[in-house]
């Protein structure tokens, strides 16, 4: 039976982090992660086998570069087709739920911890997390930081270096600390490229058009 700390932490609660339970989940993804993480570069089947040990779920054809961290890995759900670039990092403290055919690029970051504002409680060690949703299509570039409780929505690109605190909608183009929508993904950002794969003049303008930045 889970601990009451561990349901409230799952639950969006105050929860204390050195609960014993939580402490003992943490170990053994540590210890999964450090495996993952000194593997041999020819040893996918066995990154896969550990990644699915370490998470919640995962589809299939995922891909993760090492190294990642993670605290708990049981609360990551992973659609099919995601590809995670070099050091990804995850507090999944409450669920984090990676849509299918998704990009990560390097350095990205998933929070789902966070702590109050008042100090006595942050010195009485408790904290609270919130879920994070990466809907199916999502672009995120590389350094891109994910606050608690954020929705990406599906198709989104986000930036480079953005830094997301509220929810993204769906089919768009954002980029910025914080992170805002910049524009519409539209039938523009395909033809672009057909200019290019025509062998037109468009080859600048379909970089461009298709840059998350």
């Amino acid at each position: 039976m889970a601990s009451k700390d561990w349901n409230n932490m799952l639950s969006g609660r105050l929860y204390h982090a050195q609960d014993s339970e939580l402490t003992a989940r943490r170990l053994r993804a540590r210890k999964l992660v450090f495996r993952y993480n000194q593997s041999a570069p020819e040893e996918e089947e066995l990154r896969r086998e550990l990644a699915r040990e370490l998470f919640g779920g995962m589809g299939e054809n995922c891909y993760l570069e090492p190294p990642l961290r993670c605290d708990y890995g049981t609360n990551i759900r992973l659609g099919d087709r995601v590809y995670v670039n070099f050091n990804l990092v995850v507090l999944d403290c409450a669920a984090v739920t990676i849509g299918s055919d998704v990009l990560i690029g390097p350095n990205v970051g998933i929070y789902t911890a966070t702590h109050p504002v008042d100090p006595g409680l942050r010195r009485d060690g408790l904290e609270f997390a919130l879920p994070v949703t990466i809907e199916d299509g999502v672009w995120i570039g590389g350094h891109t930081a994910i606050g608690p409780g954020v929705r990406i929505g599906r198709n989104s690109v986000i930036g480079a270096g953005s830094v997301v605190t509220k929810d993204i909608p769906a089919n768009v183009v954002a980029v910025g600390n914080p992170c805002r929508v910049m524009r519409s993904i539209t039938e523009k950002d395909r033809e672009a490229w057909g200019a290019v794969e025509n062998g037109g003049e468009a080859a600048t303008a379909g970089t461009e058009a298709n840059s998350p930045a």
